[in-house]
């Protein structure tokens, strides 16, 4: 299959991920203590992870560095972590996200979107996709947004396998600002469409 990149011609929305035949992989950051329980528990647990707020999973590696600012913008967000969902699972919260934004929702009536996305687990977002500096890309990417029992379900059901890639995003993130791009790019997970 074929790695995107910048010059690839994509549709606006199509989920772009790291996949394989039993995994499909998203991206998390949390503080250190999380990500420490996360990795020695092959999930997350509360404490320290909290199953009542919403948590984001985002299958694009570029927009957390984004997001996070290459794990380095907020002790809170230090910890990059890759992980590996069945697709069963992933294909559960797709089918149960509501899309965050009216102007895209398939519903015509805005207080029937505002009690779908009150009642759903699962809220769905597309943010434009960014390039290895960092930049907007004219295509955008799905974040998806679980609560309640999509937390539980996340956390019990789905995850597969939690790995630390924080050292992985420093070295990219390393050879970027040394302006070896060709080199940072090798080192990029191969993240391709995602059919549903």
């Amino acid at each position: 299959m074929m790695q995107i990149t910048e010059n690839t011609p994509v549709a606006e929305r199509e989920i772009r991920a790291f996949y394989t035949n039993d995994v499909i992989r998203v991206y998390q950051a949390y503080s250190d203590a999380i990500a420490d329980s996360a990795l020695a528990q092959g999930t997350f647990v509360s404490p320290p992870f909290s199953m009542t707020r919403m948590t984001w999973i985002k299958p694009s590696f570029l927009w957390m560095m984004y997001r996070s600012g290459w794990g380095k913008k907020d002790p809170h967000q230090c910890r990059v972590l890759a992980v590996d969902l069945s697709h069963e699972g992933f294909k559960q919260i797709l089918n149960q996200g509501i899309l965050s934004s009216h102007r895209h929702a398939t519903c015509d009536d805005q207080a029937e979107w505002k009690s779908k996305i009150a009642a759903s687990d699962v809220v769905i977002q597309w943010d434009p996709e960014r390039d290895i500096h960092m930049n907007k890309l004219p295509w955008r990417t799905i974040q998806i947004g679980l609560r309640n029992q999509a937390v539980v379900d996340y956390c019990q059901k789905w995850i597969v396998n939690i790995t630390d890639v924080t050292e992985r995003a420093t070295d990219i993130h390393t050879l970027v600002n040394a302006g070896n791009i060709d080199d940072a790019r090798r080192l990029l997970p191969e993240e391709r469409i995602y059919t549903v």
